[in-house]
């Protein structure tokens, strides 16, 4: 008697031990899926590099040139000076204050003044509003190889970005880059005439236009620069080789009226250097 009702209790505590995973396991183990498996949110953004400070720009004054990565520089490219970035680094750089945002490769070293960050190539820095006022506030970040470069839309996490900190690792980038040069590009002196400064710009030009109606072989730029947050456009006629040579155009100006003094400035080195001669 004993033992036929030792066999249905067992049967029964074995049909129990069955179910108890089907209560209370399954609710345990979705949660820890959903502890440990959790998607990322919307919000979340990749971390990049963000640069932030003043950029400039430069011109016809170095068209020509050998950059510092050994390219020639043309001021109708959509390239850029930094200080430590590798060479062919893509940056989108970002007015903040028109929302006009472009995409440059770095090809050359600078800028090396008034704690600015950037130099943008003429027909990069156009659309950020840099031509006008000489230097601006930018926002930069790296973005891949493959972003093609020109004009592009402003990232829509602006402000984000705005807020974000200067990714420590920034000056190591530098080092993966096997085709930096350890040592800048020499330099070599040469003379400009600057002929005048003027807080307009249409006034900075006619000065352009009356100086290339005396001499059209000449090479006149207008440079804008910000001083005091005031934009000054200076005039400024050629490179020349030496201080003889810029100190002739110097008078042949001054006798059509045109006053003006020799600077001398710094330019690298080229393979073969050629300067403009005085009249040529």
């Amino acid at each position: 008697m004993i033992r036929s009702l030792r066999l249905p209790l067992a049967g029964w505590l074995f049909a129990l031990l069955l179910t108890l995973p089907l209560a209370f396991p399954q609710t345990a183990f979705a949660t820890r899926l959903s502890d440990d498996d959790k998607a990322p949110t919307a919000t979340a953004r990749k971390k990049v590099v963000v640069l932030r400070g003043r950029a400039s720009w430069y011109g016809i004054q170095h068209q020509g040139l050998p950059t510092s990565s050994g390219e020639r520089f043309d001021r109708n490219k959509y390239t850029a000076a930094h200080k430590t970035l590798p060479f062919n680094t893509r940056l989108r750089v970002t007015n903040p204050q028109n929302g006009k945002s472009v995409v440059v490769r770095v090809t050359d070293r600078g800028p090396f003044r008034h704690q600015r960050i950037l130099d943008l190539a003429e027909i990069a820095a156009r659309p950020l509003g840099i031509i006008q006022q000489g230097a601006i506030s930018v926002v930069a970040e790296v973005v891949p190889e493959t972003t093609p470069l020109g004009p592009t839309d402003a990232p829509e996490d602006l402000a984000e970005i705005l807020n974000d900190t200067i990714d420590p690792e920034m000056p190591s980038l530098a080092t993966t880059e096997t085709s930096v040069p350890t040592t800048l590009p020499a330099s070599t002196a040469a003379y400009v005439v600057q002929t005048g400064t003027f807080g307009s710009a249409l006034n900075a030009q006619n000065q352009l236009t009356k100086i290339q109606s005396i001499n059209s072989k000449l090479v006149v730029t207008v440079t804008p620069e910000t001083m005091n947050g005031k934009v000054l456009n200076r005039v400024v006629v050629g490179q020349f080789a030496n201080r003889k040579a810029a100190e002739a155009v110097r008078r042949q100006l001054q006798l059509r009226g045109i006053t003006g003094l020799v600077r001398q400035i710094q330019v690298p080195i080229e393979p073969a250097a050629h300067a403009v001669a005085a009249g040529r």
